[in-house]
């Protein structure tokens, strides 16, 4: 990737508008760059904000992986501090919990895509495995989004028994299982179709249904209904 250069003219710090934004009244066009600029500057008043904005994305690549990165390896960009690195996990939740709240806006199963896209905003850019469950109500509204496992860079350890156990004490009548790929790649594994039959195979003895499996990658999305896994 070829680095990017701090600007040598500084977005305004007074006005707090960016040249893109004083031409189009709006943020659509503004690079993201200039978002984290926007963004950052509130921790410190500096000219650094530049220079700290064009680390994050030489070193990243991109916002999605920015706002996802381990706080450990925000921590080595220099200028940025404890106040940016918040800053920049708040901005992450509140997308995270916007798409969510859309997600369980209506039945999951009457607006699929934006379940998926919250699962690809909530997983797609973690540096590490992790294993979600979305359990539903009898008219498939979203009741949990929980967490069940997080893993290494390719793994992370899930109890088919424990998944089961929590529908039944969250009264849950069914079940959405989600976890992503750190490789980017999100072809199932073949421990991802074990693991995914063992949920199936529990859940059906309670009468409980699975509607899917969603593994999300950086390079898309993979449906294991859609594939004929189960």
């Amino acid at each position: 990737m070829r680095p990017i250069a701090a600007r040598s003219v500084p977005i305004d710090l007074d006005s707090r508008t960016p040249p893109a934004v004083a031409q189009t009244s709006t943020l659509d066009e503004v690079e993201d760059r200039d978002l984290l600029c926007l963004l950052l500057e509130r921790s410190f008043q500096s000219s650094a904000v530049e220079q700290v904005a064009a680390d994050l994305m030489n070193r990243f690549g991109n916002l999605g992986d920015i706002a996802a990165a381990e706080v450990s390896e925000l921590g080595r960009i220099t200028g940025l501090g404890p106040a940016g690195i918040l800053d920049l996990k708040l901005l992450r939740q509140l997308s995270i919990r916007l798409a969510r709240h859309t997600a369980s806006a209506r039945p999951v199963l009457s607006s699929w895509a934006a379940v998926v896209d919250y699962a690809r905003l909530a997983l797609a850019n973690l540096p590490r495995e992790q294993f979600r469950v979305l359990y539903l109500d009898r008219r498939n509204i979203l009741l949990r989004d929980e967490w069940v496992a997080d893993g290494s860079i390719d793994h992370a350890p899930v109890y088919p028994r424990e998944v089961i156990r929590r529908a039944l004490e969250l009264s849950a009548s069914a079940l959405i299982l989600v976890h992503n790929h750190p490789s980017g790649d999100p072809t199932p594994s073949q421990a991802d179709i074990k693991i995914t039959r063992q949920v199936v195979d529990g859940a059906k003895l309670f009468g409980l249904q699975v509607h899917d499996h969603l593994i999300v990658g950086r390079e898309g999305t993979a449906s294991f209904r859609a594939l004929g896994l189960f």
